[in-house]
């Protein structure tokens, strides 16, 4: 793990847990994240990506939602996890 970096969620790989730092998504968009649970200090696993990588499954409050990748790369966040570092 690399220190306090941020990263986009779509830059994250399957199995890595996000904390969200900050979203710059504006307007219904944000509102929409903002109430499926993507808010600051929030984790976010990244359950699986699409072979093209768009959508990619998110859990996020116990649910599994699929953002497009224009959704995902304005939510940053700091890497807290990843499936590596889980089974070691």
């Amino acid at each position: 793990m690399k220190g306090h970096e941020l990263i986009a969620l779509n830059e994250a790989n399957t199995g890595d847990c996000i904390k969200i730092k900050k979203l710059l998504v504006t307007g219904t968009m944000r509102r929409r994240l903002l109430d499926l649970g993507f808010v600051p200090s929030a984790e976010v696993i990244v359950l699986q990506k699409s072979p093209l990588g768009d959508p990619i499954a998110f859990r996020v409050s116990h649910t599994t939602i699929a953002l497009r990748r224009e959704e995902s790369s304005k939510i940053y966040g700091e890497l807290v996890a990843n499936e590596s570092s889980a089974t070691s």
